[in-house]
This record gives structure tokens, sequence and C-alpha cells, in this order.
């Protein structure tokens, strides 16, 4: 992990608003714009899975939390899939030049949209996947 996400994790985790646990979505975030081969299927299919509960239905980062912890009662078929060669164009780095605050807040969210966004090509499997998988 880098310097820069230690210290954007510093941020989250000392975050006031410790009910939305805003934490879980650079975990996502960050998961999903840097796995490579090595990266367990899991790992990313939960990332994704925070990413798509995160943007597309409005879940709080301790929601997000709840749902993986529900997902990882059924880790049998899990989709698989070819992750995409860009990510994302915003990084962590990015984010950190936003002041600490409602514009870092912002940063953390664009972020998450744009690595979303990057996997699009598999959204209906990750949507599909929580589907079946939450209740």
């Amino acid at each position: 992990m880098s310097e820069q996400y230690h210290e954007l994790s510093f941020y989250t985790l000392a975050h006031p608003d410790n009910l939305y646990f805003i934490h879980q979505h650079i975990v996502d975030a960050q998961t999903a714009q840097t796995a490579d081969a090595r990266t367990k299927p899991i790992a990313i299919i939960y990332a994704l899975s925070g990413l798509y509960l995160m943007i597309e239905k409005n879940y709080t980062g301790r929601q997000v939390q709840q749902a993986h912890l529900q997902l990882s009662k059924n880790k049998k078929n899990l989709p698989s899939f070819r992750l995409p060669e860009k990510r994302g164009e915003i990084t962590v780095q990015e984010v950190l030049k936003a002041p600490p605050g409602p514009e870092r807040d912002a940063a953390i969210r664009d972020w998450c949209v744009s690595v979303w966004e990057a996997y699009r090509s598999v959204r209906d499997i990750i949507i599909r996947y929580c589907d079946e998988n939450l209740k």
C-alpha cells in the first residue's frame, strides 16, 4: 500500500461521521483500482459490490460492510471476468489534493465513481451477483 493511501486511511478512520463509515468506500476503490493477477477474486467482487451499492443504491460505508458480511455466507459461484486495463482516472493522490472536510469527502466519492465507471463492462455481472446474494 502506498503512503498516500495510508494517509487517506488515517483521514477516513478519524472521520467525525463514524456512522457513515466513509473508510469502507476508499478500501473498495483502492482494491478495485489496484487489483492485478495476484488479487483474490473475492476481494475484487466485494470491492465492486461495495462500489455498486454505494453509487447506485446510496449505501453508507456501514451498510456496505453489512452487505459484505451477508455476501460472505455464500462464497460459491463467484463470477469471473477480465480486469479492465484502465481502472479510473482519479487516484488516491488526487483525492488527497482536496482539503480535508466536505471537499475531500466529495473527492472520495468522485474517485469511487471513476473506478466504478472503469468497470462498466462488468456492471451487469456485479448487479446480478448482488441481487442473487443480498436478501
